[in-house]
């Protein structure tokens, strides 16, 4: 045992006696070890993210969207009359009529939720707030995973008479109520006066992700049940003189003609995503006279894929920034090889009293290993920074994992042992005699 001591302490004055040449040896694991801890926290965030994104938007959800008349391709060719004159066929649009049909065709569907939404404000004692104004049911918010923070949900009662109630977000109450509870309390959305029965707690939702997913953004809504909006603010399906005439003059565009906005569906399994998004589309085509007006996205599925692809981005970092680490394993055994053609002397006297090829061996391993183990930890406090100045400077999330740390210490701790063991057994291959001789 004190053999060992007294070799370890032998490598730990060699280390130091050379502060320089070890600093220099030991860049290459500082590096490295940095790199992987920074690459690895990318990865975890955006991991994070795609984790809280899914619990967002909802598990298994198809979201169904209407399209604006102006985007859709209306002109088509009458089959049954003269093929040079054209008709425009006229489609519902999403209507809850649809919603039944879905629901009563479709297998395996858990929950599906209406939804339609205006662009509307909201007054309160002189404050004004533009803001989403969104007619929904109960099962909207349990589909996207909302929950309230007081208050209560809609009952039968409000749901079916339309009765003026509302839950806001977050964003509402701390324009409009910042010192008083809300609860029970009016407000004025639109033309009509609304009574606050709850408050949403707060959920955070980006605008790309929120229109390229087909989720609503929740902390600026006013959320009341949807035969209220349908019957007491606007319905845009019933037809009147106005439209009649926008529809017989072909120099106007037509306006957003469906009832409503999107009907999200969700599914008992994530094995019937597409197939049900499948069914759904024939379903609403035929049920929409061949219009294709509506569109269909699977949050869900387009998370996983971007999932994948940042899965991939992460490994390719990885392998680059392990790169470094075996550079840094090529420059410590360069280094030691170096030292030991500068230190046969050393080991010749050190043989010549004692020492056995063993004790060379372990000893060179040592200043290897103790200089890779240190620049590891270095490595680690300069990673842990990165990772901080990245969420600092660009905004993107970063989590450093015990896990992360674990093994890029332990790798730079191999590195040393592994790159160390080459030099060391050069230089206890050494002929005392020679080495005593070596100037």
């Amino acid at each position: 045992m004190k053999r060992y001591l007294h070799n370890i302490n032998t490598a730990i004055e060699a280390v130091f006696a050379n502060k320089f040449r070890s600093i220099l040896t030991a860049l290459g694991i500082i590096f490295g070890v940095a790199a992987v801890i920074a690459m690895m926290a990318i990865g975890n965030g955006a991991q994070k993210e795609i984790l809280d994104q899914i619990k967002m938007v909802g598990v298994n959800n198809i979201v169904v969207s209407a399209k604006l008349p102006d985007t859709q391709e209306n002109d088509q060719q009458d089959e049954e009359e003269d093929q040079t004159e054209k008709k425009k066929k006229f489609s519902p649009g999403l209507t809850l009529d649809d919603v039944e049909s879905i629901a009563g065709i479709v297998p395996g569907i858990e929950r599906i939720s209406p939804e339609v939404v205006y662009n509307s404000f909201v007054v309160k004692d002189g404050k004004r707030k533009s803001a989403k104004f969104s007619g929904v049911t109960p099962a909207f918010f349990q589909v996207f995973n909302l929950e309230l923070q007081q208050g209560e949900m809609f009952n039968e009662r409000q749901l079916e008479a339309g009765q003026p109630v509302c839950i806001i977000g977050p964003g509402i109450r701390a324009r409009f109520f910042p010192k008083e509870n809300p609860i029970g309390k009016k407000i004025k959305c639109g033309n009509l006066w609304l009574t606050v029965v709850g408050e949403l707690k707060a959920r955070y939702f980006s605008k790309d992700a929120s229109k390229s997913l087909g989720v609503s953004e929740f902390n600026n809504t006013v959320f009341v049940p949807i035969k209220t909006i349908l019957l007491r603010y606007r319905d845009r399906s019933l037809v009147t003189r106005a439209i009649i005439n926008r529809r017989n003059d072909n120099t106007k565009k037509n306006k957003n003609y469906n009832q409503l906005d999107k009907i999200i569906v969700q599914m008992q399994n994530s094995d019937q995503l597409a197939a049900s998004a499948d069914i759904i589309k024939r379903l609403l085509y035929r049920r929409h006279v061949q219009q294709e007006d509506f569109e269909i996205k699977i949050p869900e599925l387009l998370l996983k894929q971007q999932q994948r692809t940042k899965d991939i981005f992460n490994i390719v970092l990885g392998a680059i920034a392990s790169i470094s680490l075996i550079v840094g394993g090529i420059g410590i055994m360069n280094i030691m090889l170096a030292s030991v053609m500068e230190r046969i002397r050393e080991i010749g006297v050190r043989m010549a009293i004692g020492a056995r090829r063993n004790d060379i061996i372990f000893q060179f391993v040592a200043e290897a290993t103790i200089i890779s183990i240190t620049g590891g930890f270095i490595g680690v406090v300069l990673g842990v920074i990165i990772a901080e100045v990245i969420t600092k400077v660009t905004g993107i999330l970063t989590i450093v994992s015990p896990m992360s740390i674990l093994v890029s210490f332990g790798v730079s701790a191999s590195v040393g042992i592994i790159f160390g063991l080459m030099p060391a057994r050069k230089a206890a291959k050494q002929d005392p005699v020679t080495s005593l001789r070596h100037d």
